[in-house]
């Protein structure tokens, strides 16, 4: 199987912690280039430094905002000038849960221009060079919440929802030049986001996190969180020539606890 991704470069977005970390090192392993992309400029630092080095690796790092778009398509435009990127990981921190009746228009505003904005923005900048070398990998890190909306996190749902929707109608544009387009979606996973919905709904209920994690993974087949590098390595699958011809799929990480059958 072809896995080897040397020669290729790889721009990696939120990648200072969590699943965008995670899969930046997978990237690496196989012998990417990596640009890690995130508003923290120290832990991009460190993340970088950490990342294996194997002759002809150059690894570099961004620090921009997310929704700012312009400042976010300058970026990048200028660094696929100067080295064309191959690989596109579009991942960024969710929307604040929240109820979808009660939430205000601005959150939906905010959260469209993080995620789906942003990421025209992104393929808009590295397009030229995939094209050229015959070459791409665009892959979003959404949810699992475009198969089953998951309740309480209803900004989230809407949002993730388009973005899947704009995933497939790339795919089948861009398929003829060599690139694919494909979603990936975690399910429960080790992550600040998990603690975060953890603590939010111990507050809520009045219950401890403990006994909203057991809830959680009452509803999860394998019975257990997944960890960050479970989804790094199918992201990192994705990205490989041996996954040329996967192409405008959503593929649920989440240890079987999506239902729906597509």
């Amino acid at each position: 199987m072809q896995l080897e991704l040397s020669g290729r470069h790889a721009l990696v977005c939120g990648a200072s912690k969590g699943i965008g970390r995670a899969t930046a090192i997978e990237l690496a392993e196989l012998g990417a280039s990596v640009t890690l992309l995130a508003r923290s400029g120290e832990a991009l630092k460190e993340v970088a430094n950490a990342l294996q080095q194997r002759d002809g690796q150059q690894h570099d790092w961004r620090s921009v905002d997310m929704l700012d778009t312009a400042g976010l398509q300058s970026t990048v435009t200028e660094l696929a000038a100067k080295q064309p990127v191959h690989i596109l990981i579009n991942n960024t921190g969710g929307p604040p849960a929240g109820l979808a009746h009660t939430a205000e228009s601005t959150a939906f505003e905010i959260a469209f221009r993080q995620h789906l904005l942003a990421g025209q923005a992104l393929v808009q900048a590295v397009l030229p060079g995939m094209r050229a070398s015959g070459f791409g990998r665009i892959i979003n890190v959404i949810s699992t919440s475009v198969k089953e909306p998951i309740a309480g996190l209803g900004v989230s749902n809407t949002v993730r929802a388009a973005v899947a929707a704009w995933a497939k109608t790339l795919s089948g544009e861009l398929a003829a030049d060599g690139i694919t387009v494909n979603n990936v979606l975690p399910g429960y996973t080790r992550t600040d986001r998990l603690n975060g919905l953890l603590a939010l709904q111990a507050a809520a209920s009045g219950r401890s996190e403990d006994d909203i994690a057991k809830d959680m993974l009452a509803t999860v087949p394998a019975r257990r969180f997944g960890e960050a590098s479970e989804i790094a390595a199918v992201i990192a699958f994705l990205c490989s020539p041996a996954a040329g011809y996967v192409n405008g799929v959503s593929i649920a990480v989440d240890g079987g606890r999506t239902r729906a059958l597509s």
